[in-house]
């Protein structure tokens, strides 16, 4: 029996948007508006430590058993690899282009920054969309419900919570009912809980201050 990944996809589509949102954000903030930056620069690093542990949870929990099991896809695996490594290199760019522009709000360093999101965002959706043409389809041949089980499990335990709740929440946001229900039902029943009385009016308060322009 195969494994369902049409989770990692519901979790690409955030990755998409957000990337696409932080350029038109960072290019709305007026120069020298150092408190708005401030609040799209927390917003990225919220983004950037959701996709930092999402593909860290791949390299160690996806590919190792992919290669010990494929064996003319290999390619396959091994391009992945590399394209992380790719956007690896462009969130190093944001890492130095995001608190220098932070600091001071002024028009160079956001037309920077502007610059290198676009760049990470070109390389993001080439891996993202790649992954979903050629790689989901391996998973569920060649990994266990456990193994992919896992790729959450290391999200959770590499991200605190209230982080989390953001991330959560940035998922569900473009999710389709069902896509809700199938995110939600994984679950435990407390943190279910927690979510709806807690995490959700949270993540609307925040997401609103995001996206006040």
């Amino acid at each position: 029996m195969s494994v369902d990944t049409q989770d990692m996809e519901i979790v690409h589509r955030a990755f998409r948007r957000e990337s696409r949102l932080l350029i038109e954000l960072v290019t709305a903030v007026t120069p020298g508006d150092t408190g708005r930056a401030k609040v799209i620069a927390d917003h990225f690093r919220d983004y950037r430590l959701g996709l930092k542990n999402h593909h860290e949870g791949e390299d160690e929990l996806l590919w190792p058993p992919l290669l010990s099991r494929v064996d003319l896809q290999a390619d396959i695996v091994l391009r992945m690899e590399a394209q992380h490594e790719r956007v690896a290199a462009t969130l190093a760019r944001l890492d130095a282009a995001v608190p220098a522009w932070e600091a001071a709000a002024d028009a160079d360093r956001r037309d920077a920054l502007v610059a290198a999101l676009a760049d990470h965002r070109a390389v993001l959706l080439e891996h993202l969309d790649d992954e979903e043409a050629t790689l989901l389809p391996l998973a569920a041949e060649h990994i266990t419900e456990a193994e992919w089980a896992s790729l959450g499990d290391h999200l959770v335990a590499n991200t605190p919570k209230l982080t989390l709740l953001t991330l959560f929440g940035l998922v569900l946001e473009d999710a389709s009912e069902s896509e809700r229900a199938l995110l939600l039902s994984v679950l435990p029943a407390p943190v279910r809980g927690i979510w709806h009385l807690v995490g959700r009016p949270r993540f609307v308060r925040h997401i609103r201050r995001v996206r006040a322009a």
